[in-house]
């Protein structure tokens, strides 16, 4: 958690304005890597 987001687990469950920045931000990841997903299967596929 503090390598990844910059924010300890600690401050993290404190936080709430913390702990919304760090999940919009594995949300925005984790779409990306879907999207990288889908492109190399179409390109794997073709």
């Amino acid at each position: 958690m503090q390598q990844t987001h910059g924010v300890g687990y600690a401050e993290y469950c404190r936080k709430l304005d913390q702990r919304l920045a760090v999940e919009k931000e594995r949300e925005e990841s984790y779409k990306q890597g879907k999207d990288v997903i889908k492109d190399v299967e179409h390109l794997v596929h073709r």
